[in-house]
Parts: structure tokens; sequence; C-alpha cells
């Protein structure tokens, strides 16, 4: 009998003991498992990333129409033809702005003959006038129909100017030199010129074209003018184009409850390589580089709904930590407040 009691009693203790020494190992391999590293710093740079689209800067893009009416005669433009400016691109009959500029021709001709007549009448009667063989209304008179007479002479000259211009309307030339992007008429057309001029061709100088990118509102407190931008587009797989933001729209763009902020990129180096409105562009906004900054893998940042946090050691016991962020960029985040440089933080398994 004691020797059964004797022998129940080493099963438990030799129960208890290897207990006691597995639990051991087991906090030994967990506290081995724990994978640490030191707070340090480091340089670290950020970016906004933003969808966009290709379109021609302001004054890259015009529309050609005609400032007359009448029937189109000849035209030298075809869609994807490069146009110099002042080339002509258009010709409308210019039959009847031709005897327009006859017909003023002829009247100034004769408003200034009539002005001669006037101004020798004038001087036959002022020479009489001084032997007193005339009187003062008739003088008076003269020099009045002078006057109208020169009234005419710049009124028939002005209606000449006129019609000059309106017959130099009738060669329609580029305004701008680029690529013919669209044609809207044809030889033997009428067009009507009445209170907006009829297209002819839209031209485009693809060496001014910008990017203009959607910003999220959230990111958009981050963008500055002069920022430096990279993008890259479908039709280039791999490449990427180099760009400055120019501007930064004032007025939101809303869509599907989504607020975005235009952000205009000019594009610095295309390197002879056609990029074409309405082409989709990723863009990455670069913001300024952080220097020697305390930075942390953001893998070791968690998150606790508005709140941050890290895992410290201290005195070799795991201890979370509120910690306040800055950027994130290439794995690594940046940590304005809450950790000291030096400092041992838990990272996570695997």
């Amino acid at each position: 009998m004691k020797k059964t009691v004797w022998i129940a009693g080493f099963l438990l203790l030799l129960t208890v003991v290897v207990a006691g020494l597995r639990l051991a190992r087991d906090r030994g391999v967990q506290q081995g498992e724990l994978r640490t590293q030191r707070v340090g710093r480091r340089d670290i740079s950020a970016s906004v990333l933003a969808m966009g689209v290709i379109r021609p800067m302001v004054g890259a893009e015009v529309k050609v129409g005609s400032r007359v009416s009448g029937v189109v005669t000849r035209l030298r433009a075809n869609i994807g033809d490069a146009v110099q400016q002042g080339d002509i691109i258009a010709e409308i009959d210019d039959a009847e702005f031709l005897a327009r500029v006859a017909q003023n021709e002829a009247a100034l001709d004769r408003a200034q003959a009539e002005a001669e007549l006037a101004a020798l009448k004038l001087d036959r009667l002022e020479a009489m006038a001084e032997r007193e063989f005339v009187s003062r209304q008739e003088l008076d008179a003269a020099r009045s129909g002078l006057q109208v007479a020169r009234s005419q002479v710049k009124l028939a000259e002005a209606n000449l100017t006129s019609a000059r211009i309106q017959l130099s309307y009738t060669r329609i030339t580029a305004p701008i030199s680029g690529v013919v992007a669209s044609v809207s008429t044809q030889e033997g057309e009428t067009v009507a010129a009445s209170f907006s001029a009829p297209t002819f061709v839209n031209i485009i100088d693809l060496d001014r074209l910008e990017v203009q990118a959607y910003v999220d509102e959230m990111d958009i407190g981050q963008i500055q003018e002069g920022q430096e931008a990279r993008f890259s587009v479908d039709s280039y797989p791999g490449e990427e184009f180099q760009g400055r933001v120019t501007a930064i729209y004032p007025k939101a763009v809303i869509q599907d409850n989504v607020v975005d902020y235009v952000v205009t990129v000019r594009i610095t180096d295309p390197e002879e390589r056609i990029l074409r409105p309405e082409m989709t562009a990723a863009v990455n906004l670069i913001l300024e580089p952080r220097t020697a900054t305390l930075a942390v893998p953001s893998s070791a940042v968690g998150r606790d709904r508005a709140t941050r946090y890290v895992t410290v050691l201290e005195d070799g016991v795991p201890v979370r930590r509120e910690v306040e962020v800055g950027w994130n960029h290439g794995g690594w985040t940046e940590i304005t407040q809450g950790l000291r440089e030096g400092e041992e933080i838990v990272l996570p398994e695997g």
C-alpha cells in the first residue's frame, strides 16, 4: 500500500516537473521568436498617386473658322497635316469682296476730287474776299463745304479699309503651328458667318500639351506649384515621363460624391515620343523628401480607430505605445511623435 502511494506521488511530481519545463520552454520559444528593430533615422520620400488625362494647354488648340460668308473654293487642309502659323488653310469665293473693294476705291476717288474742288473754291473766294467782292456768308459756306468734303474722304477711306479687311478674310490662315486634328467642311460648301464663325478645321500644337491630374481632396493640401511629377501612359509601357506642377484649380470636380481637384502638370521631357490629347496617364506627384527623419517599417505600425501605435520593448516587456505618423513610402513610415531614436520596437511575425 505504501509502495503504491509512493509511486503515485512520484508520478504526480514528475508530471508537474515536465509541465513546468514545457511551459518554460514555450515561454523561451516565444521570447526567442520576437523580431525587433531599433528606431533609427533615414531619408524618406513620398508621392501622391493620381489618375490624369493629357490635354492641350490653353492656346494650344484652336478652332479655325470663317469670318465671312461664301462658297469654299479651295480647302488645303487634311486631317494629320502639319501646318505652320500663317499657312493658308482655305479660300472663300472672293468675287463679291473684290467688287466691294473696287466700289469703295471709286467712292474714295470721287470724295478726294470733291475735296480738291472745295479747296480750290475756298482759295478763290478768300482771294476775292480780300477785295470785298464776295460776302462773308459765301466765304463761310465755302469753308463749311471743304470740311464736309474732307469728312467724306475720311469716310470713304474707312469704307475702303473695311472692304479690304473683308477681302482678306476670304483667305483663312492657320493662327498657330500644329497638326490638323479635324476638318468640318468641304470644297463647294457654302458657309454662313453670323454670330459665330463656322469651324473649318481644328489645329492642335502637340508640343504644348499638359497633364490634368485629378487629386483626392485628402491629398491636395500636400501639392504645391513647382513640385516634380512623373507619369506614364499605356501607349509606352515601362516608360516614364517627367513633368512639373504648374497650377492647382481652385474649384473642385465632384463625381459620384468623390471630390477631386485638378492639378496641371507641364511635360518637361517628351523626348520626341508622341503624346496625344485624351491619353490616360498615371501620375506620381513627388513630395519634398524628408531627410534624417525617424522612420520604422510600415508593418510595425498598427491602427486602432483614429490612433496609430507601435509595440515597444520596455525592460524586455512588449508595450503598446501611441505614435503620430507622417509620410509613408517605400515600406517605411515617418514617426513624428511618440518614439525616440534607439528604442527597440517589435516587428510582426512573418
